[in-house]
């Protein structure tokens, strides 16, 4: 089954990421449930949200429902069961090479995909995800030979990469699509109205390659969820407190001036950020991070749910989509990770400097790395 153009994340809820207010387990078990029967078919888990627990949850919750009725999307690649985990940076990526060689990743993958369909309680996936991979896991010819194996086991149907925690990773998404074209099936981005930049610098190639793409972070923090507003206060251990100051107050202005647009179409907020993302070139499913928040006012996850499951049929206009990312234009606001121009020193796990073949990619795609993706903001 393909992925449908809505999905719901187990990193919902607060329950693994530290945001909003954690859920209890009855509760997450009755909004999967929830989303299913509201018209929500695709379910996206990680096996290291948790250590695991989040692949448990999903497979109670979805047991029982017939599994032509849904579309199962897991994302593998940090090892937890081997690896140590160093602090808030979590566990390490399972090409690191102090814990194994180029010919063992194929049998960590294996082996990390049946674990994760154990817990699922399943015996396939719709689609594996490469799950925030570090330079290794987008050029390495041994990680996608093991990723395919998986596809030739009959283990999953399709096959795609999930860059991230953070976001950027441009130039080395597009070198994956290319160097893996054919193979790569799906590929995940943060893009939302407030965060055009850098999403939008893949899409064409995502196009050119045959890369469907979901997008996540729809929400952009909760801002589009309406509950999110100036003056909001956020737990002390809420990874949004980490964001710039006044992150919400900018964000909630510029999305003040694309309201009008949502009350035309009679959308909620959320929608309209659905409606943008899908009218963007390659983009074929949203992911927003459903959040119970603290506040008094927060909206419970369960409305936020029936919003995003009653995306209506629509397509804004070409002067809707451009009036919006005009509004939302956010080149250079931060620093980004994977391949960078700005990097120095040793290659870390989630950023390293730029090499011949990433200055190719740009070259080929006319993304020149000293201008568009560098943070020029303070």
């Amino acid at each position: 089954m393909q992925l449908t153009r809505t999905a719901f994340g187990t990193w919902s809820g607060g329950r693994f990421m530290h945001f909003g207010e954690p859920i209890d387990d009855a509760r997450f078990v009755r909004i999967v449930r929830q989303a299913h029967d509201s018209g929500i078919r695709t379910f996206v888990t990680a096996d290291v949200y948790g250590s695991g627990a989040a692949d448990e949850m999903l497979g109670r919750a979805l047991e029982g429902i017939p599994r032509d009725e849904y579309c199962l999307v897991s994302a593998i690649g940090h090892d937890f069961y081997s690896g140590r985990r160093d602090g808030s940076k979590g566990f390490p990526r399972f090409t690191a090479p102090g814990l194994r060689a180029p010919s063992d990743y194929g049998a960590y993958l294996r082996m990390a995909a049946e674990k994760s369909l154990q817990r699922c309680r399943v015996d396939r996936f719709d689609a594996v995800l490469l799950h925030n991979p570090d330079s290794i896991g987008y050029s390495s010819d041994a990680v996608w030979k093991g990723m395919h194996a998986l596809k030739d086991a009959g283990l999953t149907e399709f096959l795609g990469i999930a860059p991230g925690p953070a976001n950027g990773f441009t130039l080395d998404l597009i070198l994956s699509f290319e160097r893996f074209a054919g193979l790569i099936d799906w590929g995940m981005i943060i893009l939302n109205p407030l965060e055009p930049w850098p999403g939008m610098l893949c899409l064409e190639a995502a196009r050119k390659n045959r890369v469907k793409l979901i997008t996540r972070v729809v929400d952009y923090g909760g801002v589009f969820h309406d509950d999110v507003k100036p003056g909001h206060n956020f737990g002390s251990h809420d990874h949004r407190a980490f964001r710039p100051a006044g992150w919400v107050e900018a964000g909630f202005a510029k999305a003040e001036r694309m309201r009008p647009i949502a009350r035309k179409h009679g959308l909620t907020m959320l929608q309209l950020a659905c409606l943008w993302n899908l009218s963007q070139t390659a983009v074929e499913s949203v992911v927003p991070t459903l959040i119970q928040e603290t506040a008094e006012a927060g909206k419970p996850i369960e409305d936020k749910v029936e919003e995003l499951a009653a995306l209506p049929e629509l397509r804004l206009t070409e002067a809707e989509c451009l009036e919006i990312l005009e509004i939302g234009n956010n080149k250079g606001c931060m620093r980004l990770k994977g391949g960078s121009p700005s990097h120095e020193g040793a290659e870390m796990p989630d950023q390293w400097g730029l090499n011949p073949d990433l200055e190719s990619v740009g070259a080929r795609w006319g993304i020149d790395p000293a201008k568009d993706l560098a943070c020029i903001h303070p």
